[in-house]
């Protein structure tokens, strides 16, 4: 953006109404709150948020007061995928079964829910669709209910955006009422918004043993989280399952393009150059010693240690956005090769449909 315009850089939490009063554009994520205390009297005209969410941009305000905005949708749905193949693998090891065996809910089927639900029919799980907007829009023939994922569903995981209210209300949507409805004891996954889970629902599905086991990245009251929530959790990771490198790089391009069309800056596509790769970018998987589902398991392990993740956060809760701001570098498996080794054709295709380059 240099060569076009001056460009100031803040901490996203710190950025204040005398930082932006002169501003005519903002690139933004999640910390920053856009709202009438920040912006009111200021130059801004465009707003971008390099993240898929956008509940930090207070919308009707900027409809009032002529400011344009944008979000990056879908631009880290892949690291989200790569955080919940993660979770999925590691609750096939807990229950010792083939996820053929498992019933997998998607609640939310967007850009980041679609990626989720596809992963999970490649690993072999039975999916689950909810997604009442694209249900009035295609028919219900390819979604259920909320009350059968909650019956049905061995896991369920979210990927709904934020609504506080309305038709499509998403806050609280998993409450003590949802809670009563479960079942099977499932995997409660939430890596959408901390706010579309109740805190009290989420302890007392825990403690009576409502609910098999807790994963969550996102949480209520971020960075200030329910420390006894945190100890009742399975995972329990610092707002990061989008981070990988690619996703933030995806966010910055879609933002610095939605910025440069809205100012007809003659930048055109944006392609970040020099994203650090993986230390040790090959990994080998041999079929003839282990089964299938062992192989995926070693391959996603080895691409995305999520345990690394959880136990960062639990060593000290208070370190919640020095690890989001500090957040080593993750790729997703389109830049790792997997050398295959006695891999039968359903493997291969497996491997390579989930994002692997295959090499000898």
């Amino acid at each position: 953006m240099e060569p076009f315009a001056t460009v100031e850089y803040r901490s996203g939490k710190a950025i204040s109404h005398e930082d932006v009063k002169d501003a005519h554009a903002l690139i933004v994520r999640t910390r920053t709150k856009c709202d009438a205390s920040l912006l009111e009297g200021s130059k801004v005209k465009f707003i971008a948020s390099a993240t898929i969410g956008y509940d930090h941009i207070y919308t009707r305000y900027c409809a009032d007061n002529g400011i344009e905005w944008t979000n990056a949708k879908g631009c880290n749905s892949g690291s989200v995928e790569q955080y919940v193949a993660a979770v999925l693998m590691d609750i096939c090891k807990k229950e010792k079964k083939a996820p053929s065996k498992l019933t997998l809910g998607v609640v939310g089927v967007g850009n980041v829910g679609k990626k989720v639900a596809r992963l999970g029919k490649l690993l072999g799980f039975k999916v689950l669709q909810n997604d009442p907007p694209r249900a009035r829009e295609e028919g219900d023939a390819n979604f259920v209910s909320l009350n059968r994922i909650a019956r049905k569903c061995d896991v369920v995981t979210f990927h709904v955006p934020l609504n506080m209210d309305g038709m499509d209300k998403t806050f609280h949507l998993f409450d003590e009422k949802f809670l009563g409805k479960l079942e099977k004891k499932p995997y409660i996954i939430n890596s959408s918004r901390g706010e579309v889970a109740d805190t009290q629902a989420l302890i007392l599905g825990a403690k009576k043993n409502k609910v098999r086991g807790l994963i969550l990245d996102v949480w209520e009251n971020e960075p200030g989280i329910n420390k006894e929530l945190v100890k009742l959790t399975d995972i329990s990771t610092p707002h990061i399952a989008g981070y990988s490198a690619d996703g933030k790089a995806n966010g910055t391009t879609m933002s610095v393009e939605a910025v440069a069309k809205f100012f007809e800056f003659p930048i055109g596509t944006v392609k970040l150059k020099n994203i650090p790769m993986p230390e040790e970018d090959l990994i080998k998987v041999n079929l003839a010693k282990n089964s299938l589902l062992q192989g995926l398991q070693k391959a996603i392990g080895e691409t995305y240690n999520i345990m690394e993740d959880s136990r960062a956060l639990r060593d000290k809760l208070s370190n919640f956005e020095q690890l989001r701001n500090n957040y080593p570098v993750r790729r997703e498996f389109s830049s790792y090769k997997v050398a295959l080794k006695s891999a039968s054709k359903e493997a291969i295709k497996l491997f390579s449909e989930l994002g692997f380059t295959l090499v000898d």
